[in-house]
């Protein structure tokens, strides 16, 4: 593949070409030079769309998480998984909204669900968890069961409701 013979060429120590079990072509990527690599493989390998930003939690293992993005090259008819090791329990990266607008809601799922801080997002907030939710669903110390379900979600429908019905009475005003 082009782009992978590219990258490696730029004779970065940070870049290395990894082997998945799928086969989708991979490169290892530090994090210092995440978005720089991102952008080279827009610019200069022709990758017109992220489809996928995600990430996996290894814990105990350090480094403790693995963003993952995934490209398309839609007029070279190429795919590109790129991964980059994240350490610690409040992991940072740079975003790639820069690029690619359409990540914002990838990433923004990522912080819900991970925890990892996108540096630069715009809009970083949860997107399927409450706001006021402490927790990332997505860890591994995070219960099967989930925390005190039935609690949260009594209190969260109480809320819903009395939002729907402030509403429905400023409507029934004429405001």
């Amino acid at each position: 593949m082009a782009a992978l013979k590219h990258m490696l060429s730029l004779g970065w120590d940070e870049v290395r070409e990894t082997q998945d079990r799928d086969s989708m072509p991979t490169l290892t990527v530090a994090l210092e030079r995440l978005h720089e690599a991102l952008e080279v493989l827009k610019r200069d390998c022709g990758f017109e769309t992220v489809t996928l930003v995600t990430a996996i939690d290894h814990s105990p293992s350090e480094p403790r998480f693995e963003l993952i993005h995934q490209l398309l090259s839609i007029q070279n008819n190429d795919r590109l998984r790129l991964r980059c090791a994240l350490r610690g329990d409040h992991p940072n990266a740079p975003t790639c909204t820069d690029l690619w607008p359409g990540a914002a809601y990838m990433e923004r799922e990522c912080w819900d669900m991970f925890g990892i801080r996108f540096d630069g997002h715009e809009n970083l907030r949860r997107l399927l968890m409450p706001e006021a939710y402490g927790h990332h669903p997505l860890r591994k110390e995070f219960p099967h069961q989930g925390i005190e379900p039935d609690r949260l979600y009594r209190e969260w429908e109480r809320e819903r409701i009395q939002r729907a019905e402030a509403k429905t009475s400023q409507e029934g005003a004429g405001l």
